[in-house]
């Protein structure tokens, strides 16, 4: 038998480099670097750990929607270990939102084939965590979502969510779509020989056309979701320094009350 997971990756901005908007508000990719999502390193790990515990054939895609730098987070997914990779690109894509994107990916999804989804869950910029549910509605099949641990045998995906209060054990009969959390264990770094591994891998490039979605399907203008308006972060202020000649204690005891800190 044989078991197909595809894994949706996601390029963004490098969180500890000057992010801000563009003119048209969406976030302008230019002026950072970008990398593969944190939070996606996960679900390749995930991916990857299946496909090393099971008897069956398991061969991985890692998909990604996005700019032609997004095939760096493709390729540092195919270093970890992935098998090939998809790339969906086209310039009426700029713009598109999460309910979009996840049009899109549907499309590449059903024309790659599956077996399973493995999503991260959330993407470190837009933080929505919703594209794993919407997913799974356009595909028509079961999710399970916000797992701490997953596995697959018997053609059921099964896994643990982490509440709160309590853990749940969920599974859901394949094909299937799941996203997991941080917690579901450390992604692997990749090493020098799957490095130079990766550059020898399929990475096919879609774009629109290839997945018979129209340009007013998608983009700024028909996106669902749109910034109205927004605001640089105020530059930080000096702190106030407290200078202990004898009362410093009873100052700082001040300071925290008119702060309402005490």
């Amino acid at each position: 038998m044989s078991l197909r997971i595809v894994v949706t990756v996601k390029y963004v901005p490098d969180a500890t480099g000057d992010r801000h908007f563009a003119d048209d508000l969406t976030v302008d990719r230019d002026d950072v670097d970008g990398l593969l999502s944190e939070l996606d390193e996960y679900a390749v790990e995930q991916a990857l750990q299946i496909s090393e515990n099971s008897d069956d054939d398991v061969e991985i895609t890692v998909l990604t929607v996005g700019p032609e730098d997004a095939k760096d987070a493709l390729r540092k997914a195919l270093s970890m270990g992935a098998d090939k990779a998809i790339h969906v690109e086209d310039d009426d894509l700029h713009g598109t939102d999460a309910i979009g994107t996840s049009l899109v990916l549907a499309k590449a999804i059903e024309k790659a084939g599956y077996d399973l989804v493995i999503s991260g869950m959330a993407s470190t910029d837009g933080t929505m965590g919703v594209v794993p549910a919407l997913l799974a509605e356009r595909l028509g099949v079961p999710q399970v979502t916000l797992l701490s641990e997953v596995s697959v045998e018997d053609g059921t995906v099964k896994g643990r969510r982490d509440g709160d209060a309590a853990s749940e054990q969920l599974e859901a009969s394949l094909p299937a779509v799941v996203s997991v959390t941080d917690q579901s264990g450390e992604a692997r770094y990749p090493s020098f020989k799957g490095i130079m591994a990766a550059k020898k891998k399929p990475v096919e490039s879609w774009d629109l056309s290839d997945l018979d979605i129209d340009e007013d399907e998608v983009g700024l203008e028909n996106a669902y979701t749109v910034v109205e308006s927004a605001a640089e972060r105020p530059a930080r202020t000096a702190g106030t320094i407290v200078k202990d000649e004898g009362e410093g204690g009873k100052q700082l005891a001040e300071f925290l009350a008119g702060q309402k800190f005490i």
